[in-house]
Formats: C-alpha cells, sequence, structure tokens
C-alpha cells in the first residue's frame, strides 16, 4: 500500500513537473552567417531586425518542446532579400511560417558591408522552443 502511494504522489509530482515545464517553454532566436562574413555588427544588427518582428503563433500552433525551424535566407548586396527557404520544419505548420514571416518583414536589410566581396549573403535563421 505505502508503495502504490509513493508511486501515486512521484507520479503526480513527475507530471506538475512536465506542465511546469511546457508552460515555461521559451521561443529563441539564433542565426549563423556564412563564414565568410566577419562583421560582428552587421551580424547583430540583421539579427535585431528579425528578432523585432518575430511573433510567436498562439498555443496551439507552437511545436512540441524541443523542436525547431530553420529559415536559410538570401541577402543581395544591396541587403534586398533573394529568397527565404524553411529548410528544417518543426512540426507545426504555423510556427514554420511565423519564423519565415519574421525573416521576411525584417527585410530589406542594410546593404552588405563594403569589403563582404561576394554578391550574396546567407544566413540559417534558427527558431526553437526551448524548455
Amino acid at each position: 500500500m505505502k508503495i502504490a502511494r509513493l508511486a501515486w504522489v512521484l507520479l503526480l509530482v513527475a507530471a506538475s513537473w512536465l506542465a511546469s515545464s511546457l508552460a515555461a517553454a521559451t521561443p529563441s532566436l539564433n542565426v549563423y552567417f556564412q563564414s565568410t562574413l566577419k562583421d560582428a555588427a552587421y551580424q547583430k544588427k540583421t539579427f535585431d531586425r528579425v528578432a523585432k518582428t518575430w511573433k510567436a503563433p498562439g498555443k496551439s500552433g507552437q511545436p512540441k518542446v524541443g523542436a525547431k525551424t530553420v529559415v536559410q535566407a538570401v541577402i543581395a548586396k544591396d541587403g534586398k532579400l533573394v529568397s527565404t527557404t524553411v529548410s528544417t520544419s518543426s512540426g507545426s505548420k504555423a510556427w514554420d511560417d511565423a519564423a519565415k514571416k519574421a525573416v521576411e518583414s525584417a527585410a530589406p536589410f542594410d546593404p552588405l558591408p563594403s569589403g563582404f566581396s561576394y554578391p550574396t549573403l546567407e544566413a540559417h535563421f534558427h527558431v526553437a522552443l526551448n524548455p
């Protein structure tokens, strides 16, 4: 009887912890630029522009905790957005669409730094739901 009661208490504690963990899940945004871009100020400004436009979908549109969307973006020399592609899906279309929209809404970006010799810049925006 005591073992069954202890098991029940442990089950309740685990369920409570899981519910609070899911409720505390927060979105995170990271961006990874092609390695030829060394300008940290440009990277920060581009990240900040996308972060300001990010709007998470409602609870029903959130992916499972730990899932992420990767949006590949190509930025032209003049800062215009050439393309965006969801290369990794979170499993939630609403979350994926919101991540892509955040990148598209942030455009146009600043022109690429004058020392950057390539015609375009590739950036990968990772939008995850973390515990």
